[in-house]
């Protein structure tokens, strides 16, 4: 990969598996300096050996947490948005404890983060946001996804409003909405429904493109955007066909 973010000073959250992952990897070959987080110890220090990954356990459902790291980085050029969870469910099997947990991880997660790095960003009139929302939501309703589309629904809103508010002050702040996506999460997911070679294939079946993505299709976008210095505030569809 090219060194398009060479000098740039990157954050990274969920860095440990998945999308967060491929993301934290790729920033690193295109010449950043990543600070790769996550609350899953083990996993996100496998990244440690490289030269220009700095690991560091994350729970970014705590604001002081959150600020502590910020303030150990100092001013971050691009943060990557990635961490999140999925409830499976309808509206009357959310539990009231479902809907909060998927507000505070899918929603306030990125508040809290873009809250902190704005400060540094704003001084060097300079940044760019990259938010992991989802096609579920305000792009697609889908079934069984109550608390998931919910949330995800509000990422589009939120990065929507960064963006106008900060767009004359240097700072750029866009989504991505995959579909469905090869992950750890995902293959939990498949084994949960009980038989996991019936529901992998369904979820093949509605992708027209005849495949499930792959985290690091998700990656080259997100290193695109972060580098696409005339895009703000928009929702880029990665999702195979699905919503076409």
């Amino acid at each position: 990969m090219s060194d398009k973010l060479a000098g740039k000073v990157v954050l990274v959250t969920a860095a440990a598996q998945g999308i967060g992952r491929a993301i934290a990897e790729s920033a690193a070959d295109a010449g950043a300096t990543v600070w790769a987080t996550d609350i899953n110890e083990a996993k996100v220090a496998e990244l440690s050996h490289r030269t220009n990954v700095t690991t560091r356990v994350l729970n970014v459902l705590k604001s002081v947490d959150v600020d502590a790291l910020v303030a150990e980085i100092g001013t971050v050029d691009v943060l990557f948005n990635a961490a999140g969870i999925v409830h499976a469910g309808t509206i009357e099997q959310a539990t009231e404890a479902d809907l909060d947990l998927a507000y505070d991880l899918n929603v306030k997660s990125m508040w809290r983060t873009i809250k902190a790095v704005l400060p540094g960003m704003l001084a060097q009139n300079e940044g760019s946001i990259v938010n992991i929302c989802s096609v579920a939501g305000s792009i697609k309703g889908v079934p069984n996804r109550f608390a998931y589309g919910v949330t995800k629904a509000a990422t589009v809103g939120l990065t929507k409003s960064v963006a106008a508010d900060y767009v004359a002050r240097g700072i750029r702040c866009n989504g991505i909405c995959p579909g469905t996506v090869e992950s750890p999460s995902l293959q939990d997911r498949l084994r949960a429904q009980g038989d996991y070679e019936a529901a992998r294939a369904a979820f093949i079946a509605r992708q027209p493109i005849g495949r499930i993505g792959t985290p690091q299709e998700i990656a080259d976008l997100a290193i695109y955007l972060a580098t696409a210095t005339y895009t703000t505030g928009q929702m880029h569809i990665i999702d195979g066909g699905w919503v076409n």
